[in-house]
């Protein structure tokens, strides 16, 4: 869906096309709150409706809405003396998915470790439960998130190597050509069309449009173009 089409869909859902009242309104405005609903619709998705624990891929659909968002890359470690720890993660980043690597030591071949997410909290626990604990023979080991980065633990019993990151980026920003940038004063050049296949978009306009016609208190649009997006989410 191009910019052009997104703006037309937008207004005509807050009987916009030909307004010149007060409310009349800016692209930039149009740009910020679509870009705004982009993270909250993603945000939703990676939530699942697991009652045990919230999974983002929990259906064949969110499978295929989210998979242009899942990421693979390689990431960099430091060792420390009982984990290694990442560099900051990618600015893009949404939302963990899992870590991958290799475990090795001077006697024995490299191992593909299985690595589990958990607490912080839970870490000093873990290291000293010989059944939890990080173990190159057995080729498991934990991982947290803190402070933007991976740790991935080791006890200091081996080495990690190979490391690699899958997560879930947040989308790209929606830009309209000639449309200021508020936060800068700067005018963008050149159009950024939405990302997501149309039937998403859709739903994405009438999320749009209802935080828009909350903005202006246009409580008829909104609670229309709520229901709407509720009813194909």
């Amino acid at each position: 869906m191009n910019n052009n089409l997104l703006q037309i869909k937008i207004k005509q859902r807050l009987n916009k096309l030909a307004s010149l009242d007060y409310d009349n309104l800016e692209c930039w405005q149009i740009q910020e709150a679509f870009n705004k609903v982009q993270i909250e619709w993603a945000r939703r998705q990676l939530h699942g409706n697991n009652g045990k624990r919230e999974l983002p891929e929990q259906s064949i659909n969110s499978i295929d809405d989210l998979q242009m968002l899942l990421m693979d890359s390689s990431i960099k470690l430091v060792k420390h003396d009982l984990y290694y720890e990442s560099v900051p993660l990618p600015a893009d980043y949404l939302h963990f998915v899992r870590v991958s690597a290799d475990a090795l030591t001077d006697c024995c071949p490299k191992r593909h470790l299985s690595i589990y997410q958990t607490e912080e909290a839970n870490i000093d626990v873990i290291l000293s439960d010989r059944f939890k604990s990080p173990s190159f023979e057995w080729a498991e080991t934990v991982c947290t998130v803190i402070g933007n980065k991976i740790r991935i633990y080791t006890n200091d019993e081996f080495n990690v190597v190979e490391p690699r990151i899958l997560y879930y980026r947040k989308p790209i920003e929606v830009k309209f050509a000639r449309c200021m940038n508020p936060s800068t004063g700067n005018t963008y050049t050149a159009d950024q069309n939405c990302e997501f296949k149309d039937d998403i978009a859709e739903i994405l306009v009438d999320e749009t449009a209802a935080v828009l016609a909350g903005d202006i208190e246009s409580m008829t649009q909104y609670q229309r173009n709520t229901q709407n997006a509720q009813r194909n989410s």
